[in-house]
């Protein structure tokens, strides 16, 4: 009765809301805003140390639309030859700005800073900018060579773990061994299970599935596998071991429903997941015997198949847990998809590294049209609730979305198992 009446409060809610801020009036004065205050306005304002945090929102502000101008462009590019200079916060804000809106221009401001910081974090943002804007053997070799070097004395840096991997692994994706394992009824049981299959290249929608505590895979109506698209791309598209990076790899926690009052991820409901470190590792683990500082790989890694224990991707969650990464959910979105009409996601939006699903507004009547992440929650009420775990798992590098016969063949291998 606590399910049915569940969903039932799920669907009502999501059909009956009305918005305000998803109208086509509301979303022009929003974008212009954004442009005239959040942009123009900060960016005007000179730079100093107690100015960078206007400038630090008109970063973000420029990559949340997608913006480029040639007014904006000078600012940028006036201010970049300052960047040794300026706080970690706002070097942080600037390099996520220039790895998703300046990929190539700046290479040798940013080479600079590579040279002369002590913080990981910016290490490793700068060492991504330079290997995006060149993936050559050199570019790689010298990258490896200045990363081992200076974190020669400390091997369990989760930064230095996951770049040294990125170096090698840029150029090819390294096939997922025994994929059917995540499918089999035994993996995990008496969870239930959230699995996102994505594309290497998170420009391209991934793929998302519910498996019950009891390892069966719900289905809809007609006995079709219940599936629908999901992005794990965040706006600035850094790697997943990065803050406000991709939603990375390996497994999180999947702990109930919630409801957002953010005006970007909108009403519908959404599932809570927490990272490796976010909280006790007692909760993580779902295990109350274990100290709550009790982080530990193996430990980790048996959460894993064992053939995937080795495999180093699926622990992208744990080193970026490790390096601070919070916050993650899989939720809705009513963000203007317009923003986004040239990426290849479209009409799904990007976020700050969250999971996230279609969902569409109407404009006119401010009313949800489409809303594939009621589906997901529905899905998930139906397996037995969202007490589990969540896996992400980049499959290949084929430059198309995830689409249900890219699984079914592992579903069926897994029967067989």
């Amino acid at each position: 009765m606590l399910l049915l009446l569940t969903v039932f409060f799920n669907k009502l809610f999501a059909q009956d809301v009305y918005l305000e801020s998803v109208l086509k009036a509301s979303r022009d004065k929003l974008y212009r805003n954004i442009i005239n205050n959040s942009i123009n306005k900060n960016l005007s304002t000179p730079l100093t140390d107690s100015t960078e945090d206007k400038w630090q929102d008109a970063f973000a502000a420029l990559e949340f639309i997608n913006y480029r101008s040639p007014w904006a462009n000078n600012k940028i590019r006036a201010t970049v030859d300052s960047l040794q200079k300026r706080s970690s916060i706002f070097q942080r804000a600037m390099l996520e700005l220039l790895y998703a809106n300046y990929p190539k221009q700046f290479t040798n401001q940013v080479k600079g800073l590579l040279e002369h910081t002590d913080d990981p974090k910016i290490f490793a943002m700068c060492a991504e900018y330079l290997l995006k804007s060149d993936s050559s053997d050199e570019q790689k070799k010298n990258i490896a060579a200045i990363t081992a070097a200076k974190y020669a004395g400390d091997s369990g840096n989760p930064f230095s773990k996951e770049l040294l991997y990125r170096v090698m692994s840029i150029g090819g994706a390294e096939p997922s061994p025994y994929l059917y394992e995540f499918l089999a009824a035994n993996y995990l049981p008496g969870n239930t299970l959230l699995i996102s299959f994505q594309r290497k290249n998170r420009n391209y929608p991934g793929l998302v599935m519910i498996r019950d505590a009891n390892g069966n895979f719900v289905k809809d109506v007609y006995g079709n596998f219940f599936a629908v698209p999901q992005l794990a791309r965040s706006i600035s598209n850094l790697p997943g071991y990065l803050t406000n990076g991709n939603t990375p790899e390996g497994i999180l926690r999947m702990d109930g429903f919630d409801h957002s009052k953010g005006i970007f991820i909108g009403p519908t409901a959404n599932i809570q997941l927490t990272m490796p470190f976010e909280f006790k590792a007692s909760h993580f683990y779902k295990d109350n015997t274990l100290p709550d500082s009790s982080w530990d790989l193996n430990r980790y890694k048996k959460l894993l198949p064992e053939n995937f224990r080795n495999y180093f991707p699926m622990l992208q969650a744990y080193y970026a847990g490790k390096a601070g990464r919070t916050e993650i959910i899989a939720h809705g979105t009513t963000i203007d998809p317009g923003y986004y009409k040239s990426l290849p996601c479209y009409p799904l939006t990007p976020t700050q590294g969250c999971l996230c699903t279609k969902e569409i507004w109407d404009e006119e009547t401010g009313r949800l049209r489409e809303s594939d992440q009621q589906k997901l929650t529905d899905a998930i009420i139906k397996a037995g609730g969202p007490h589990g775990y969540a896996v992400v798992i980049n499959i290949d590098d084929k430059q198309e979305p995830v689409t249900i016969n890219d699984i079914i063949p592992f579903l069926k291998l897994a029967m067989q198992k």
